[in-house]
């Protein structure tokens, strides 16, 4: 699970290289630059994978399950047309900047100085755009495009230039988002510099996930995958609109939020009276902000085999995932707005089935965002100030992660 790319190495000149293409690994053809979906296509032993330009966004991702189906196991659409068209905008796949999650009030400071960001969630009369801001406003990072700077059979990397003011921002960043695959791995390593001010930066990968590639004819939702946090046993405590309250807060063993004492699947505590609320006002479900807490065993490399800080699986496909990450937070939202609107592509689902209809329902996904302490710009109680802002000639905001991928067909309640 070694990530290959080095600053250094994405500050140099880049070329690109040829790749395959097509809409599933059963038709990839040997072609440079995008394929005629506009999909730029990598792969490797056990791994194929397309992304575009539009938010630096994951379009497709390729495995076989148990029984050697290819699956394609990320929501998306069959071109990269159809995502800057998609008025609901979900944050496919992409890549929420310049500060992904929340921020308070639209509103942060820096050395005395306060700054007012773009507002887009939860307006009211009071705050008629919005009472904070989710993932960089109006015109985050995931609602533009990005270039391609570098493109092989098994990586891509896509940079971008956030000018000074942008959606209310200070400073400018630059930014390179690197995505490799290896060995029934997908690893991926997001570098930004800020060039000219002290600003915040946060990033993440905003995926959505079904390892049954949305085609189990038992469920048509993803509360049958198990979900296992073996470092979070606290997690952000949040208001009714998501907003950090300033508290860390217990998740009790056997409560709702509990994914540490042992894996259980989603689905598990939704019953549950606990749950209500659980992701926000009249919200049953998960949009939660775990904290991952590793060194109470000491110094630890979070590369190291079976260090993983997330694991996701389906006993129906077999497929399991482990996520590996440097960061120190792990978000989980269970698509509880989804309602039945967003289409399947071409390689999903089920076909001439009324019983399962070929869009996403409630609860039909998950996103898994590895990220910092989320709204900590606005709780410097947490101390986490060197991990969220950055300036001219300091260090760079860097993550890191690492999905493994596997098969296992293991039932758990």
């Amino acid at each position: 699970m070694r990530l290959h790319t080095t600053l250094g190495a994405l500050l140099l000149p880049l070329t690109a290289a040829q790749s395959p293409g097509g809409t599933g690994s059963s038709n990839v053809s040997s072609s440079l630059g995008p394929d005629e979906h506009g999909f730029y296509w990598i792969y490797s032993e056990g791994l194929t994978a397309a992304f575009i330009p539009y938010g630096a966004s994951i379009a497709k991702l390729l495995i076989n399950d148990k029984y050697g189906v290819e699956r394609d196991i990320v929501a998306g659409f069959d071109n990269a047309t159809a995502y800057t068209l998609d008025k609901a905008h979900p944050h496919l796949g992409g890549v929420p900047g310049r500060y992904a999650n929340r921020i308070q009030n639209s509103t942060f400071e820096i050395d005395g100085e306060t700054y007012h960001v773009d507002p887009n969630e939860n307006p009211t009369a009071e705050a008629p755009d919005g009472a904070d801001t989710l993932h960089g406003g109006h015109d985050g990072w995931d609602y533009r495009n990005f270039t391609v700077v570098a493109h092989s059979n098994d990586s891509i990397t896509f940079s971008i230039v956030d000018a000074d003011g942008e959606q209310g921002f200070p400073g400018e960043v630059i930014s390179y988002i690197t995505y490799t695959l290896h060995d029934f791995t997908w690893d991926f390593k997001m570098v930004a510099i800020a060039t000219t001010k002290k600003t915040p930066i946060m990033l993440s990968s905003h995926t959505y996930w079904n390892l049954d590639g949305f085609a189990n004819n038992e469920t048509n939702t993803a509360l049958n995958h198990t979900f296992y946090l073996p470092y979070s046993g606290q997690r952000v405590g949040v208001d009714p609109i998501l907003i950090p309250t300033g508290d860390i807060v217990a998740n009790k063993k056997g409560s709702v939020n509990d994914f540490w004492s042992a894996p259980k699947q989603i689905g598990t505590d939704l019953g549950k009276s606990e749950a209500e609320g659980n992701c926000g006002f009249n919200c049953t479900g998960y949009d939660t902000c775990w904290i991952v807490s590793r060194g109470q065993d000491g110094p630890y490399d979070w590369k190291a085999e079976g260090g993983f800080v997330a694991r996701l699986q389906s006993a129906w496909s077999g497929i399991q995932v482990d996520v590996y990450t440097d960061q120190e937070a792990f978000q989980m939202y269970s698509c509880n707005g989804q309602n039945a609107t967003m289409p399947l592509k071409t390689t999903q689902g089920l076909f001439d089935n009324a019983d399962f209809p070929r869009t996403i329902p409630q609860y039909g996904c998950l996103v898994m965002e590895v990220e910092d302490w989320i709204d900590a710009i606005n709780h410097p109680e947490w101390q986490r100030e060197s991990k969220q802002i950055f300036g001219p000639g300091g260090d760079p905001y860097v993550l890191q992660a690492s999905y493994v991928f596997s098969i296992n067909d293991t039932a758990t309640s």
